[in-house]
């Protein structure tokens, strides 16, 4: 950049040294158009490079706490954050982060689940702690949810994937297979784990596989990554719902894995239609104030930007699947997050080309719309390496982000004190 502005200044300095005649007033004008050009071309490099988000003076973004770091704690990458606040009237708040432990940056290796908490609401972490592992398969995927009413209220559940060792998304087949011992097992397959104290202890991986995966077409299968969330309105108040996308690869569809028991029991609900180009991948889902769910999904195959349908049932059939052109995304996990059904926050890249620029966008309908470019609704988080996020509500104006930075090399946990409601 400023190359222009620069030659000249190179070529003054040059004519200046080879004792070049020249007189004072060229000489100013050559240094007045030389500042000129270059504060031009400055102002021209940061529009380009600037993020279309606008920081509302009435937000206030704390400094990163490390939660997952690369080297650290046995493994040498850490990805796939999920992140839950536990509430009870009795108890202190209490923040549980999780993440794949990986031993290398592919996708399916040998993945463990690690997990973090925090009863500070995110400015120190105990030690973290192997939460789930299977030998020989790589889990993925971990999404978190908090049982907050009936038999089960204050257990924690975490989803996940299973697939064999170096056998990803292009390589699972479809159906139950025999056994995922067998040597020749190609099945992705689905478990859950859960604590009732608030994860000290968890429970050993049991297989819902058949519960929540088709038993034809569905390949692979993928919970959020990111949360699940429990259904607080209408006739199916207390649901549990998890997203999920399931392949063939690049063929993939959205749907919600539904509990109506506290977890003890799933089933699959339909997967959105198909609207404009572009398919659904990765997703999350929110509950509106009218009961309706949400769901906001990564696209892939057309335009820079999320896909989102709305059921009416509960997570069980969907509307077609539209393009929400106010969020732009560069083909990456994204989380949202909502406490009265409202006032929404979405956390994302604010770029079509690159994992950078995390920015938080408040919707203050239910998700009906987003803010454009410039609104102090769309507020910069991270101005460099930002990839998966999942926002968590801490308190009536403040939000916390658990997300990727730059390289894949940490996961870390910043505060946002909110703008107040308009």
């Amino acid at each position: 950049m400023l190359m222009k502005s620069m030659h000249r200044s190179f070529a003054v300095v040059a004519l200046c040294a080879l004792g070049a005649p020249l007189s004072a007033a060229p000489l100013q004008e050559m240094l007045r158009e030389t500042l000129q050009e270059t504060l031009q071309e400055t102002k021209q490099a940061r529009e380009q490079d600037s993020p279309r988000t606008t920081a509302a003076s009435a937000a206030t973004v704390s400094a990163s706490v490390d939660v997952f770091v690369g080297g650290e704690g046995g493994y040498p990458v850490y990805r796939i954050p999920s992140i839950v606040r536990l509430e009870r009237g009795d108890v202190t708040p209490r923040l549980l982060a999780f993440a794949e432990a990986r031993g290398s940056y592919a996708d399916v290796d040998e993945n463990d689940l690690v997990m973090r908490v925090s009863d500070d609401d995110g400015r120190t972490w105990q030690v973290q702690r192997v939460i789930a592992e299977i030998s020989n398969r790589s889990l993925n995927n971990p999404t978190a949810v908090e049982v907050r009413t009936g038999a089960h209220a204050g257990r924690v559940i975490l989803m996940f994937q299973s697939y064999p060792k170096a056998r990803g998304e292009h390589k699972v087949v479809e159906g139950y297979g025999v056994s995922p011992d067998a040597p020749d097992d190609l099945v992705c397959r689905t478990y859950v784990i859960s604590s009732d104290n608030r994860g000290e202890t968890w429970t050993a991986p049991r297989e819902v596989t058949r519960e929540v995966k088709r038993p034809t077409r569905a390949t692979s299968t993928a919970t959020g990554p990111g949360i699940g969330i429990e259904l607080s309105r209408g006739p199916h108040k207390g649901r549990l719902l998890m997203p999920f996308n399931e392949g063939p690869f690049d063929q993939w569809k959205v749907y919600a894995a539904i509990s109506d028991d506290g977890g003890d029991t799933w089933r699959f609900g339909e997967t959105a239609p198909d609207g404009a180009k572009g398919v659904a991948n990765e997703v999350q889902m929110f509950e509106r104030a009218d009961g309706a769910v949400v769901l906001n999904a990564r696209q892939h195959l057309g335009a820079k930007c999320r896909k989102s349908a709305v059921s009416t049932d509960g997570g069980a059939t969907w509307s077609t699947l539209v393009d929400e052109a106010n969020l732009v995304e560069p083909q990456c996990m994204a989380g949202v997050v909502t406490a009265d059904g409202v006032t929404v926050y979405y956390t994302g890249a604010d770029s079509a080309s690159r994992r950078a620029l995390g920015t938080l966008w408040i919707s203050r309908d239910g998700g009906r719309t987003w803010p454009a470019s410039g609104s102090p609704d769309r507020i910069l988080i991270e101005p460099e390496g930002f990839a998966y996020s999942v926002p968590v509500i801490l308190a009536p104006n403040e939000l916390g982000v658990l997300y990727e930075g730059a390289g894949y090399k940490r996961t870390v946990f910043r505060r946002v004190a909110l703008p107040r409601t308009p």
